[in-house]
């Protein structure tokens, strides 16, 4: 090994412990849920993505496993090359019906759809609009494509500032294309994006919007559609991402749109042009996943029921919940090892509940983000927030 690259790996791990920014992940040793065993302790889960519970549903174990005697246990080659079963097909037209598009292109990840879709559809003769707190995925997409970005040139509008948007939109005239992202839901505040008034806007001075709906996915909407199902704007968004690793319980993202976009990024998507296909239980689970979703309203009915309390319990604590509207709820601590310790103490009082830190927010911004989730008993909760009670007040006490 490079005893120079090791030393400076060493001394960069060393700064980030020094900052209180080092991460260290818990190993899940049961399947997802409300309660679960990480770590050899049975805790409280409040920091997962599995929104309605489906990660460890009957009917989505039973599809997954069904396919492996159908199918066998992977595509054997990228999508294009002959990767792509009919599972996989099947799960598109799926996909494409719930969204109320033409068409639905799914790729490995959500990460992997924002990095493959964003660059595809601009030239450097385009410009990329962008909300300040749009995810890290949307960023790195917008990185790799060759369109005007940054912020320094005034293309970033600070959250959710329609004004500012339409600043930008007035100044960029000239370029060929203008492109507008946004989160739908802002996955570490738990807000959700003006879209009407961001596609009214687009509309008035020819842009096109492109939304990460990856939070909104089964959330939002009917039968968890995500935005433009929530706010009633079906045909006027021209991108929708959504995921297929959260509400859905499996793992994947997927692009929303046109028939010609998908026939587009099928040919310059990079993600989907050099990645082999999901394994067939990953789309058959999946359907399986969207057959729960539009036909048993209980999940959602329970995840805001879930949210709601959550919400309303912290608030009457005062617990500073940031705004949210979602069922992401921050706890607003600010200094990063105060967030860090304040996880460690909820961890020893058997909650998990992750410390977000810079750079995943803006320093002096830490928080304690939390998930409810239709997994939940109401249980779980009274303990949880006994337990972010207690770890308060012996923090106070210390202080």
């Amino acid at each position: 090994m490079n005893a120079e690259l090791q030393s400076w790996l060493g001394g960069q791990i060393q700064s980030l412990k020094d900052q209180n920014l080092y991460k260290v992940p818990k190993i899940l040793e049961s399947p997802a849920g409300g309660r679960v065993h990480m770590n050899g302790k049975q805790v409280i889960n409040l920091a997962s993505n599995n929104y309605l519970g489906l990660a460890n549903h009957p009917k989505v174990r039973e599809a997954a496993l069904k396919s492996i005697d159908e199918w066998g246990v992977g595509a054997g080659a990228v999508r294009w090359i002959g990767g792509t079963m009919a599972v996989h097909d099947e799960l598109e037209r799926r996909l494409a019906k719930f969204k109320h598009t033409e068409a639905v292109l799914v790729f490995t990840s959500g990460f992997t759809a924002n990095s493959g879709a964003i660059p595809a559809v601009v030239t450097d003769k385009d410009v990329i609009i962008s909300d300040e707190l749009n995810h890290a995925s949307i960023i790195d997409g917008v990185r790799l494509g060759s369109a005007r970005y940054k912020k320094s040139d005034g293309f970033v509008y600070p959250h959710k500032d329609m004004e500012a948007l339409e600043k930008i939109l007035q100044s960029t005239q000239s370029f060929q294309k203008r492109m507008i992202i946004t989160d739908g839901v802002f996955s570490m505040d738990g807000d959700i994006a003006p879209l009407p008034d961001i596609v009214a806007l687009s509309e008035k001075y020819n842009a096109f919007v492109m939304i990460d709906d990856a939070h909104a996915s089964g959330v939002l909407g009917k039968n968890g559609a995500g935005s433009t199902s929530h706010f009633d704007l079906y045909g006027r968004v021209d991108i929708q991402l959504g995921t297929l690793s959260k509400a859905l319980g499996v793992v994947g993202g997927y692009i929303a749109g046109s028939a010609v976009l998908k026939d587009w990024l099928i040919n310059r998507g990079r993600p989907y042009l050099f990645s082999t296909a999901h394994p067939p239980m990953v789309a058959a689970a999946l359907i399986a996943a969207l057959d729960v979703m539009e036909t048993d309203p209980e999940p959602m009915r329970r995840l805001w029921e879930n949210t709601r309390w959550w919400k309303k319990a912290l608030a009457e604590e005062g617990f500073d919940t940031m705004g949210s509207e979602t069922p992401i709820t921050p706890v607003y601590v600010g200094d990063e090892g105060a967030a860090q310790a304040m996880e460690r103490a909820l961890w020893d009082e058997g909650v998990y509940a992750l410390s977000i830190v810079f750079p995943t927010v803006a320093r002096g911004k830490a928080r304690i983000r939390t998930m409810p989730s239709a997994a939940h008993t109401q249980g779980d909760l009274e303990e949880a927030l006994s337990a972010f009670k207690k770890v308060r007040d012996k923090m106070a006490a210390i202080a």
